[in-house]
């Protein structure tokens, strides 16, 4: 049976905490001040334990510090005085969740119903080393570099809490395939993964999509539709590109996510969710910032724990590992054989990438299709121009002092240009995706097309 450690200051409050945890299956210790809570994590090793934040010899965070497997129990900050930063800062110390007073039952519940997982999260971690030792793979994903060895062990630390994570990276370096991980080795692992790409909706449908709408609360809305966030209810809520997504929107996801409550639009009720985020980029978040597409707040609440995923090029070793992956999967979907020559790993290794494991992807594929992977001439890369050609790529020159806003626009426009108005090119060179691309020039309107795009 899991166990319990209940530290909260006001008898009253203690003794009714300690008969609800106690229904939902778990042995109870309890304390009234870091003293005696320390006492009794030297008498028992909790499964979870709840801390109040003040207390009368310090606060609930003190605690954290002294419990030597957080891995193993989950801590959760109680308190009355709830704000963003209370919460960032209770996480990134690494506290898995939190509840204000007076507690919602409901999310005391689904935070008490995951702990009982914890054993199983860590016997699934230590079989992940195993694999990585002996195969190079941590779940889903391939690689033995130390660049992705610093990524494992993040994960490894922050999965198995509730905390929110932010991935940052470039385009096509695996951020789903890096969330999906977080998931899966999360206490919410049995429950929904919802990957969303805020740069893809409609800026007309998004706060639909994302939040819901009820029945006749505007034209062509004939039926009750429910969010991604209710979709992903219990589970975890990936935002890709979270910097392409309106300010508007930005501000209610804040509210939403302080609060854990959500209104659908056309009514006033408001609804309990209970989901982990998981938010991502291409760009640098602190330039987003700076330049007017991600509210600076939005971005604290949701730094709370950072992971840069390398580039393939930082990645020493883990082109061939990843194509061998990559060749193993198309074996199993089309039930093949096809094996890859030392020539084409030879090859692989001497790209730069910079599509990431996305282009190797595509590369790999279209050698499946054309025969060619146990090919000793395999069909070749596009490689970069050299820079002694006879027509070098031409070059952009900005002053200093040009605002964010205007120097990202003149290099995207300088790019299609350059490309002669071949979008899915110039994203690649920019190393973005097309659709971002084509929210980029929906902003530039017809300054854009007046200079030659299509």
């Amino acid at each position: 049976m899991p166990h319990a450690l209940i530290v909260e200051d006001d008898e009253i409050a203690r003794e009714a905490l300690e008969e609800l945890v106690r229904d939902a299956g778990f042995t109870t210790a309890t304390a009234g001040t870091l003293r005696d809570a320390r006492i009794q994590l030297t008498r028992q090793h909790p499964d979870v334990v709840l801390i109040d934040l003040k207390l009368p010899d310090g606060t609930g965070m003190d605690l954290v510090a002294d419990i030597e497997d957080r891995r193993a129990t989950q801590v959760v900050l109680i308190t009355g005085y709830a704000s963003v930063e209370t919460a960032v800062e209770a996480l990134r110390r690494g506290a898995s969740d939190y509840l204000t007073k007076p507690i919602n039952l409901e999310r005391l519940k689904a935070v008490l119903s995951r702990v009982p997982k914890s054993g199983v999260l860590r016997a699934e971690i230590g079989k992940m080393r195993d694999e990585l030792r002996d195969s190079g793979r941590f779940g889903r994903l391939v690689g033995r570099s130390p660049a992705m060895q610093r990524v494992y062990d993040q994960l490894a630390r922050v999965a198995p809490t509730e905390a929110t994570v932010f991935l940052t990276g470039e385009s096509g370096t695996g951020k789903e395939l890096v969330a999906r991980t977080v998931h899966e080795l999360s206490r919410r692992r049995e429950q929904p993964f919802l990957a969303i790409n805020c740069g893809a909706i409609s800026p007309n449908l998004i706060e639909s999509e994302m939040f819901g709408h009820e029945r006749g609360s505007f034209t062509g809305a004939d039926r009750m539709h429910r969010g991604y966030f209710e979709q992903a209810n219990g589970g975890t809520l990936f935002l890709d590109e979270i910097t392409e997504m309106p300010l508007e929107l930005q501000v209610r996801l804040l509210r939403v996510l302080e609060t854990r409550q959500l209104m659908r639009i056309g009514t006033a009720q408001p609804i309990d969710i209970d989901v982990r985020i998981v938010a991502a980029t291409n760009r640098d978040p602190r330039i987003a910032v700076q330049a007017g597409k991600l509210r600076a707040d939005l971005f604290h609440r949701l730094n709370v724990f950072p992971i840069e995923i390398p580039p393939l090029r930082s990645r020493d070793g883990d082109v061939g590992l990843i194509a061998r992956a990559l060749v193993e999967e198309i074996n199993a979907e089309q039930g093949a054989h096809h094996t890859i020559s030392p020539q084409t790993v030879a090859l692989l290794e001497k790209h730069s990438w910079p599509g990431n494991v996305r282009e190797l992807r595509n590369y790999i594929q279209r050698l499946s299709i054309l025969g060619q992977l146990g090919s000793s001439q395999p069909e070749p890369l596009d490689v970069e121009r050299p820079s002694n050609s006879a027509s070098p790529t031409p070059s952009i020159v900005l002053p200093l002092g040009t605002p964010l806003s205007a120097a990202d626009r003149q290099l995207i426009v300088s790019t299609l240009q350059y490309c002669g108005g071949d979008k899915k090119r110039a994203a690649g060179m920019l190393g973005i995706c097309v659709k971002t691309l084509y929210n980029r020039l929906k902003e530039y309107g017809s300054a854009a097309e007046a200079q030659g795009m299509r």
